[in-house]
């Protein structure tokens, strides 16, 4: 009994401190809520764990049927998204480039099509992430298939284009990191909408957008620092399985990153002082506390 007693008093107790936060710091209580109902290095986690699920065998697929254009220029974008050095640029180049065709009938037109239709996982899995920061209910919310893969492939189309995009088109970084950053905001702001199905106004989604653009901007640049003699020393060390490891870890920052950014882009466009100025749907202890 004396136990029960205890734990109800702390109960109130933190109860009691957190409607005095939430009073006086409502941003910084709300998106600390927003993570927890998130689950926000879960829900990064599990994305980055789908990104890295569908790349491996979508290599296979570039590599059996892109024309040879597209397998050099998706080379030279992944070489300027991580700043590859000769040594893991040759791995990659050997893995996009075989020098047989025995890989086209290995996998097979029907195992291409199960590839990329089972890439949608990662569209599924970015959808999940942008329905729990915006607090939309799963039952009576059903978003068309197609959205998913339309998602899927512009991405793609975006990825390859990174090379020329880093690059500002041949004039430099300077340009480059201005355009990767403005390209980041239409991709996110692009994204909310369509694997929303359109349930939030576009105005709503562009802090997240915004929020989105510039950690991952900022992440960009880190990596061109970081990956380059990370990848080296794992390559040297464990072989390509260790690239594959610094690969993946590189991969969780990014999608934890990108889900807090939408999470907190959502509480901001919810909050009073930007809520009426975007139409913004209110929150769901707003709608809570109304129905009852």
């Amino acid at each position: 009994m004396a136990a029960a007693e205890r734990a109800r008093k702390l109960t109130a107790r933190a109860k009691s401190v957190h409607r005095r936060a939430e009073s006086r710091f409502p941003v910084v209580t709300h998106l600390a809520d927003r993570m927890v109902s998130v689950n926000i290095f879960d829900s990064g986690t599990r994305l980055a764990a789908q990104c890295f699920l569908t790349a491996v065998p979508l290599l296979f697929v570039i590599a059996a049927y892109a024309p040879q254009a597209v397998r050099h220029q998706l080379i030279t974008s992944v070489t300027a998204v991580f700043g590859l050095t000769s040594k893991t640029r040759a791995e990659l180049e050997q893995a996009l480039q075989p020098k047989s065709e025995a890989l086209n009938q290995t996998t097979g037109v029907v195992g291409g099509l199960m590839v990329l239709l089972s890439a949608t996982a990662v569209s599924r899995a970015m959808q999940r992430l942008c329905k729990r920061a915006w607090e939309i209910p799963r039952t009576g919310t059903r978003i068309a298939p197609w959205r998913w893969i339309a998602w899927l492939a512009l991405w793609l189309g975006v990825l390859v284009l990174q090379g020329p995009l880093r690059d500002g088109f041949g004039a430099g970084a300077w340009l480059g990191v201005a355009l990767t950053w403005a390209s980041q905001v239409g991709l996110w702001w692009w994204t909310q909408h369509l694997l929303l199905g359109g349930l939030v106004g576009w105005k709503p989604l562009l802090p997240g957008a915004l929020i989105t653009a510039t950690v991952l901007t900022a992440l960009a640049v880190t990596a061109r620092l970081y990956m380059p003699r990370a990848l080296d020393r794992a390559l040297a060390d464990y072989g390509p399985l260790g690239s594959v490891f610094v690969l993946l870890s590189w991969l969780i920052v990014v999608c934890v990153a990108a889900a807090v950014a939408v999470s907190a882009g959502a509480v901001l466009a919810q909050e009073p002082f930007l809520a009426a100025r975007l139409g913004s749907p209110p929150p769901r202890r707003d709608r809570a506390a109304r129905d009852s």
